[in-house]
């Protein structure tokens, strides 16, 4: 208020000024008041910047209204994000006066992706397990298509790859990819039809014949072989960690490499293997052009997207076990996660369209294994 009535109070002053130089300018013209007009004149001018600083001041510390963001991601990005938002909230309060609240909601990536979908869960963003989920949303009509063109990376954020986890002494002497066929062994997974972990996981069974020179013929009989072994499918990948670490569900746990270095971060140490073929996870973060567009919140999403590029956030995720894929941020960690020798991605197995279309669709490869392992 106080910076509005002075505001007026300078508009009357310069009001009078200008008709006092109008009176100044006809009597310079007759040379009887130079010094008089270029007095006012310079009163003038410096009480145009003074209103204009007034206009200024008054349009950068008017706190703006609170807005609301809607983030919908994959089970095992919570502790992430438990860090993370709180650093973006703080920065844009700081650079744009106007408070943020970041609801969140986590689960696994499929049934975090139909939710989006059937609308139960309007989200501006979504950070998802893989760009199949993201996809499903796009082909509702939810995200603009080329979403992956308009951000860096591709619009992946954060990577891992599939870790075996094992009881300790490792007494079934799991070591490789081959001896989770073995018989009489109990395997924690889960399920592809829910979680986006589960995907990733059957196709690294998959890759880990085909990869290395092996037909579809041997890698659907080894996968087959995998999955009789598998007792109970979970729902996500944080759910196969507490039936593995918590309730001492079966001798091996298969899961991201991330969750598997969390568990341990919480005191859950097991030992595990990385094998040396693997596949690259790859977790995509995308805008919800139609949401935002609704919510009117576009500027403050896309901007926190870019955030999770940032340095800063990426080492967040790298604290807590994911392959970060900010350049500078891959480089400070490299020593901390074990070199493979194959890292093979989705479009060396045909691409999104082609995995699930073979593997995943109602009746398709995965349904058959599950079919076989209860004969």
């Amino acid at each position: 208020m106080e910076i509005q009535n002075s505001k007026f109070k300078i508009q009357k002053a310069l009001q009078t000024i200008k008709q006092s130089c109008r009176r100044s300018i006809t009597r310079w013209s007759n040379k009887r008041s130079v010094w008089g007009f270029v007095s006012l004149f310079l009163l003038g001018a410096s009480l145009s910047v003074a209103v204009a600083a007034c206009s200024g001041s008054n349009a950068t510390s008017a706190p703006q209204k609170d807005i609301k963001l809607s983030l919908v991601s994959y089970s095992v990005t919570q502790a992430a994000y438990e860090q993370i938002v709180p650093k973006f909230v703080e920065k844009w309060q700081k650079e744009h006066n106007q408070n943020v609240t970041i609801e969140q909601s986590y689960g696994g990536s499929g049934s975090q992706s139909n939710a989006v979908v059937d609308g139960s869960k309007e989200a501006d963003i979504v950070h998802l397990s893989l760009a199949l989920d993201t996809q499903k949303i796009q082909q509702a009509g939810l995200i603009e298509p080329g979403w992956e063109r308009k951000s860096p990376r591709s619009g992946i954020v954060t990577r891992s790859v599939v870790a075996i986890v094992t009881r300790p002494d490792n007494p079934k002497g799991i070591n490789s990819w081959e001896d989770l066929a073995q018989e009489g062994l109990s395997i924690i997974t889960a399920n592809p039809k829910t979680s986006g972990i589960a995907i990733w996981n059957f196709l690294a069974l998959w890759g880990s014949v085909t990869q290395k020179g092996g037909d579809e013929t041997q890698a659907l009989e080894f996968t087959t072989n995998v999955y009789k072994n598998v007792p109970v499918l979970a729902n996500n990948a944080r759910q196969a960690s507490e039936l593995f670490f918590k309730q001492g569900k079966g001798d091996v746990l298969l899961n991201y490499e991330d969750e598997v270095i969390y568990a341990e971060q919480n005191g859950q140490k097991l030992p595990y293997v990385v094998p040396d073929i693997n596949i690259s996870i790859d977790n995509p973060v995308a805008l919800v052009d139609k949401n935002v567009d609704k919510h009117g919140t576009r500027e403050v999403a896309q901007a926190f997207i870019d955030y999770l590029y940032t340095s800063e956030a990426q080492q967040e995720f790298a604290k807590l076990g994911y392959r970060p894929v900010n350049p500078s941020v891959v480089a400070e960690v490299a020593q901390n996660y074990p070199q493979l020798e194959t890292l093979f991605t989705v479009q060396d197995l045909g691409g999104w369209d082609d995995v699930q279309n073979k593997f995943f669709a109602e009746g398709a490869i995965f349904d058959q294994i599950q079919v076989a392992g209860k004969i």
